[in-house]
């Protein structure tokens, strides 16, 4: 009973002299990765057994051959332990890791969602509020001059327009959100689409003094869903027209590169806060200057994003020297 204790004490005190010094290397790695951590506490597991094993076989005295096959069959299983130890760790951080960004990216997405609604509900209620009085003036017969109910007439289709637009941009996002957006792709020449769009973003782009500018050549044809793609652009031009000061500039251009084809709307908005790069694709993102009334809710460019990722490319947005411009990739079709 006597050599039993001794050695179960041997075997202690050997196991916490590797466990304090693996407390102490933990302790000097805090801030690495979880794989690291799995790493060193195996480490320090297996090495708390060969060193209690070591400890033991040396105080019984074991023959320098019977000493070499315990340490060799220990460090064997030592070696399989870590092995499957270190396997099994990469997995296991790799799951915490996407744990955490899944947390993180529902955080986001629940914040983008309060906000939405938000601002969807005060960019409702605001022009419903002025279309009901404006509304009640013209039944209650309070407004009579010709010149003055015309303009009521004038306001209440630009606001419906405008709520309109609202709701449909809430549809088109509903459906990117919830797979639900099916493209027919087609053979899709990038300048009609462009000539187009610029047509219908042409009368805003007047009323601000923006000049429009495209390129004269090398508009390739994409494989593309038409419909969508051609919400991409403009949507990309108006966002770029809206934040552009009067008598600025918005150029757009495309081209075919080795891994598809891209297309860019540069503007002279003066730029983006850097803290703000990462989220302008965000939903209901509008920054601190965008928080006024006819702005929109900040759904599009979170539509490009969701239209162009369907397509299988990739949008991104960078500050240039008067501006920012964004750019669109597309896979060759």
């Amino acid at each position: 009973m006597k050599d039993t204790l001794l050695i179960a004490l041997y075997a202690l005190a050997a196991g916490a002299v590797v466990g304090a010094a693996g407390a102490a290397v933990l302790r000097l790695l805090r801030g690495r990765s979880i794989l690291t951590h799995v790493v060193v506490l195996l480490a320090v597991t297996v090495l708390a057994v060969v060193a209690g094993v070591t400890v033991v076989a040396r105080a019984m005295f074991l023959s320098g051959h019977d000493m070499r096959v315990v340490l060799l069959t220990v460090c064997a299983a030592a070696l399989v332990s870590l092995a499957v130890g270190v396997i099994f760790g990469r997995r296991l951080a790799a799951s915490a890791v996407w744990a955490q960004q899944a947390r993180e990216r529902e955080r986001r997405l629940e914040a983008g969602r309060r906000e939405l609604v938000a601002w969807v509900s005060h960019d409702l209620r605001t022009p419903l509020a002025g279309m009901r009085a404006m509304a009640e003036a013209l039944e209650d017969g309070v407004v009579a001059d010709p010149v003055t109910v015309a303009e009521y007439h004038r306001r209440l289709r630009v606001e419906t327009g405008r709520m309109t637009r609202l709701v449909d941009d809430l549809f088109e996002l509903s459906r990117i959100n919830a797979g639900a957006l099916r493209l027919v792709p087609t053979a899709v020449p990038l300048r009609e689409v462009v000539s187009d769009a610029i047509a219908g973003v042409a009368p805003l782009a007047a009323s601000k003094k923006i000049t429009l500018v495209a390129a004269e050549s090398g508009w390739p044809t994409v494989r593309a869903g038409e419909r969508e793609l051609a919400r991409v652009v403009t949507n990309l031009l108006v966002n770029s027209v809206r934040y552009t000061p009067a008598d600025g500039t918005v150029h757009i251009d495309a081209g075919r590169g080795r891994d598809g084809v891209w297309l860019t709307v540069s503007d002279t908005c003066g730029g983006i806060p850097d803290n703000d790069l990462d989220r302008v694709f965000d939903i209901a993102f509008r920054g601190e200057r965008a928080r006024t009334p006819g702005t929109g809710a900040g759904l599009g460019l979170a539509i490009v994003r969701g239209l162009v990722e369907a397509h299988g490319g990739r949008v991104g947005v960078c500050n240039t020297g008067g501006g920012c411009r964004f750019e669109v990739r597309l896979p060759a079709g």
